[in-house]
């Protein structure tokens, strides 16, 4: 039946193919578009059953009214019989005999849509149960989404922003430049306390000196006062 190949083909293009088309770094239009798809797929199927159903009671109703005439033909004839009247009992058989025929064809046909329309309403039953379940996966699923998206986007600014050992190895140069000034600052200090220490030695040598020599014209000048004497 053209109509199991018709749902087969709206389920295909609608849910897959057309996504297709949608941009992956979209998971929310992408999830909104699927459930609009099997939305639109629900509404095309349960028309098609719709029709199905309305095939299958037109069937149901040629047969039986055929069934029926059928019966009426043979009631007919047997009444023409009664009557003598063996010709128009047999005009009445043929018409039976047509009836019948046009029955057994509707019920054929009958049966036929009775099977397809049940084949039909359980895949219709099947989409909107999985449409029912898009439906509740929706909220969540866009949530994750958008969570996913914020995650890649703080990592990817992150990583962009701030490399950690780029920086580790900053502030490690950093820190051997510090270093080395103060080592820098440490022998300048050093070499300006060994300058003053010596020179505060010289100057004392000179103070030494000086008082050496002013015991040296101390003494003279003692020796020359007793030698007056």
């Amino acid at each position: 039946m053209g109509i199991f190949k018709r749902i087969k083909d709206i389920v295909k293009s609608n849910v897959n193919d057309r996504l297709d088309k949608i941009e992956e770094k979209n998971p929310e239009k992408m999830i909104k578009q699927v459930v609009t798809d099997m939305q639109k797929a629900v509404a095309q199927a349960t028309s098609a059953l719709a029709t199905a159903m309305s095939q299958e009671r037109k069937m149901e109703h040629e047969y039986k009214k055929n069934a029926s005439a059928a019966k009426n033909w043979e009631h007919k004839a047997m009444q023409a019989l009664q009557a003598g009247s063996e010709d128009v009992a047999r005009q009445c058989l043929s018409k039976k005999s047509e009836a019948e025929t046009q029955a057994n064809q509707y019920k054929t046909m009958f049966e036929r849509s009775q099977t397809d329309t049940v084949k039909l309403r359980e895949q219709v039953q099947d989409l909107k149960t999985k449409l029912q379940d898009a439906k509740n996966k929706e909220s969540m699923l866009i949530a994750r989404g958008k969570a996913a998206q914020a995650r890649t986007k703080m990592a990817k600014e992150l990583g962009n922003g701030v490399d950690a050992e780029s920086a580790l190895g900053k502030f490690d140069k950093y820190e051997e430049k510090i270093m080395k000034a103060e080592a820098e600052a440490e022998a300048y200090e050093s070499l300006g306390s060994a300058d003053k220490a010596l020179d505060d030695e010289i100057k004392q040598i000179s103070a030494d000196n000086n008082v050496d020599d002013d015991l040296a014209k101390l003494r003279a000048k003692m020796n020359n006062q007793g030698t007056d004497q």
